[in-house]
């Protein structure tokens, strides 16, 4: 890529960076294009879709994400490394309002993964050692923390400019929940894992 069109490319991701955390992911493509300082062309010249202009945007995410459940496989205590990577997947969506709506548009942390399938794989592994450990209930599957994670993005965008830290209370009551002393047969099962790939297409 030239030093000019890697320059515009740099830009471009800026502005939607920045715009998107200030007033999420609707903001007009053409506004992105202003704040670069680009014409609306160049911004589809580098990126043809919002889709792929949000996976470049949200690269910095994905590391984190990543890095989040490495670190939390690596606790000593299986439990503590699930609350801490939930928490951890939390804060993100709470000081990016951008990255909130794009875990409330139908993508779970997994998903937001640099490599998708070793994310679910790690997520896997980090869900059977804390049933291992006997702290989180036996029926609880990887499907189901998308719905953890999508029932935080309305709290933090519900309470965001009156009380901006209420997602940890939530959050703290959905862990309790999940606690294996505090499971009771569930009504009905939980989605597939390419029932929820399906709801999640086309979600950005």
């Amino acid at each position: 890529m030239r030093r000019d069109a890697q320059l515009n490319r740099e830009k471009l991701i800026e502005a939607a960076r920045t715009l998107f955390a200030e007033r999420g992911l609707n903001v007009a493509l053409e506004e992105v294009a202003r704040r670069a300082g680009v014409s609306i062309g160049t911004l589809y010249n580098r990126f043809p879709s919002r889709e792929q202009l949000c996976v470049a945007v949200f690269a910095d995410r994905a590391e984190a994400v990543d890095r989040a459940v490495e670190e939390a496989l690596a606790t000593s205590d299986a439990w503590t490394g699930f609350v801490r990577f939930l928490e951890r997947i939390c804060l993100l969506q709470a000081a990016d309002r951008g990255f909130n709506d794009l875990a409330a548009r139908g993508l779970p942390p997994v998903a937001l993964s640099k490599d998708p399938q070793s994310g679910y794989e790690n997520m896997v592994r980090l869900i059977a050692r804390a049933q291992r450990e006997g702290a989180l209930r036996e029926d609880f599957t990887p499907q189901d923390l998308a719905f953890v994670t999508w029932s935080i993005t309305r709290t933090i965008e519900a309470t965001a400019a009156v009380k901006p830290d209420l997602w940890r209370r939530h959050l703290a009551l959905l862990c309790d929940g999940l606690r294996a002393e505090a499971a009771h047969p569930l009504p009905v099962p939980s989605l597939e894992q390419e029932e929820l790939a399906g709801l999640m297409r086309g979600k950005c």
